[in-house]
């Protein structure tokens, strides 16, 4: 793992972390993987066999968590356990019924796509409801309390998550309705042919590509969050949610790229595609949370560094600040919470910008303030908060954004994550008007709360 260039600092050794099977430590300065996992592909979208192909390497990594149970003895006899697919299957036309004649219109079989996402979802189904508890809740002696065996938790300790039914249903409406109905929404865009980001005529600036996506640019350098150029959030080609609008800037019309900011591994803010792309053609210095490191290392990325949280990173002028941030990790109910997940603080000359990522609303946002602010923008989520019960601890309503940037002591506010991929059930367009709405309520003034279009640069 590349520890960066010349002139770069580093402010805190990573920590290392315990193997989560025998708990010996990992030899320091990176922190270990916990777990490896089979490396992503994307399929094409009309080529059938290997659709049901990615379907099975997808389900059976979520199936792969599964412990084989004893049969249950009844009397004289042996009960063999039915397949949990076999109980699983029966309720998915409930919850996925038929499209009435949506594919048909489009000249698709609807049989052709539907087997390979029903069994996505069987499959699915056996690892969130099967699945090993994965990591462990007490911290580990020694070490920082977000620490546990196997992984790491959140800052407080009584975080919960939904039961696996409750997860589970909602995971299969959402994958079935983005496959099969998916909703159309364009959000307000600029034309943007990076030439004035290339030339670096407006800096310190911020540009909106879509969802959790920004261009920042400070002190000479450019960095990019969560970057996202591809056409779904999810693991497979053909199922799960689809991008709704064109990214705001074309991968081609980028400036030079210095460091991308990773805030977690969930697929709408880590796209395998994308990062790929972008070490390929700028070489960038990947800054992650604990565990994402040997993550990428494993598919080809090299030049990345992890940080826990509360530690910095210096690059060329420009310092990087991980902090807390109130979500979980995982790109399968098998490794959920194995890597860390981070807000991130970009802190130039004169000028502290916050980025939140994916968090729920917690303390988290005061004591950021507290150690490293004020800031003069914060970037906060504002969309996929309903429904409230699966929501509810993991991401902020517009209404929350805006007290986080109170909490944060910001000059400006920037609502991000929304309008780009359909991840929950409120409207796609409703954020922004209830970020604005609320910000008004509460005596922001109008020119410091901020909804950009798909491609538009503000300097902050």
């Amino acid at each position: 793992m590349s520890r960066g260039g010349r002139g770069d600092e580093v402010a805190g050794a990573p920590l290392p972390c315990r193997d989560g099977a025998n708990g010996a430590a990992a030899s320091p300065p990176r922190a270990c993987a916990l777990r490896r996992e089979p490396a992503e592909g994307r399929a094409s979208a009309g080529h059938q066999p290997q659709r049901a192909a990615e379907a099975a390497e997808a389900a059976g990594a979520l199936a792969g968590a599964s412990r084989p149970r004893p049969a249950v003895r009844r009397g004289r006899g042996v009960l063999r356990r039915r397949p949990l697919t076999a109980a699983i299957v029966p309720v998915l036309p409930e919850l996925c019924p038929r499209p009435a004649g949506g594919l048909a219109r489009r000249g698709v079989h609807s049989d052709i796509v539907r087997r390979p996402v029903l069994a996505f979802l069987a499959l699915g189904a056996v690892g969130l409801v099967s699945a090993c508890a994965g990591v462990g809740r007490e911290p580990l002696p020694g070490r920082p309390a977000h620490h546990v065996e196997g992984g790491f938790r959140n800052p407080d300790p009584t975080f919960t998550r939904p039961g696996g039914w409750t997860r589970w249903s909602f995971f299969v409406r959402r994958v079935w309705g983005t496959t099969f109905a998916a909703r159309s929404y364009e959000a307000p865009r600029v034309a943007n042919d990076g030439g004035a980001l290339r030339d670096g005529t407006v800096n310190p600036s911020v540009t909106w590509i879509g969802h959790s996506t920004l261009l920042i640019q400070v002190d000479g350098v450019n960095v990019l969050t969560d970057p996202h150029w591809g056409e779904r959030a999810s693991p497979v080609s053909f199922a799960g949610p689809r991008r709704v609008t064109p990214p705001g800037l074309a991968f081609e019309d980028l400036p030079r790229i210095d460091v991308v900011l990773i805030s977690h591994d969930h697929y709408d803010h880590l796209d395998l595609s994308t990062v790929k792309r972008l070490a390929a053609a700028h070489d960038p210095l990947f800054l992650v949370p604990l565990g994402l490191g040997p993550w990428l290392e494993e598919r080809g990325i090299t030049r990345v560094e992890e940080l826990d949280w509360w530690q910095s990173r210096t690059h060329r002028g420009v310092t990087f600040h991980s902090v807390p941030a109130q979500h979980f990790g995982g790109r399968t109910p098998a490794d959920t919470n194995r890597r860390l997940w981070a807000s991130w603080v970009v802190a130039g000359r004169d000028r502290r910008l916050y980025f939140g990522g994916d968090s729920g609303y917690f303390d988290g946002f005061k004591a950021a303030a507290e150690r490293l602010g004020p800031f003069d923008l914060a970037a906060v989520a504002i969309g996929a908060y309903v429904p409230r019960e699966i929501m509810e601890r993991v991401h902020t309503t517009p209404e929350q954004a805006v007290q986080a940037f109170f909490d944060l002591r910001a000059t400006t506010l920037l609502g991000i994550h929304w309008g780009t991929f359909d991840l929950a059930e409120e409207p796609l367009e409703e954020p922004p008007g209830r970020m604005l709405a609320e910000a008004r309520r509460r005596g922001i003034d109008p020119t410091r709360a901020w909804i950009l279009k798909l491609g538009e640069t503000r300097r902050w």
